[in-house]
């Protein structure tokens, strides 16, 4: 996965994330948005128009936010 969605998308959903990316990756779920890593092609284009800079590459994960990589591929599935 390249790209996770953590704890500042949590209630805020601002939702810009979802309209620039080119591959349809993001999905809106009950408490915020997740990418799905088999889709995603790593561009980035998420990461630039998130207000709340949310959006984190999977390698510069803290591990407090280990857990938001782990809801995201409960969300798709690949656990």
């Amino acid at each position: 996965m390249a790209f996770v969605i953590t704890q500042p998308c949590q209630g805020e959903q601002a939702g810009e994330c979802v309209d620039v990316c080119p591959v349809d990756c993001i999905e809106k779920g009950e408490d915020q948005y997740y990418i799905n890593p088999d889709l995603c092609i790593d561009c980035g284009a998420c990461v630039s128009v998130c207000p709340v800079d949310a959006i984190v590459e999977e390698y510069e994960l803290m591990p407090e936010e280990e857990p938001y990589l782990e809801k995201a591929e409960k969300f798709f599935g690949n656990i």
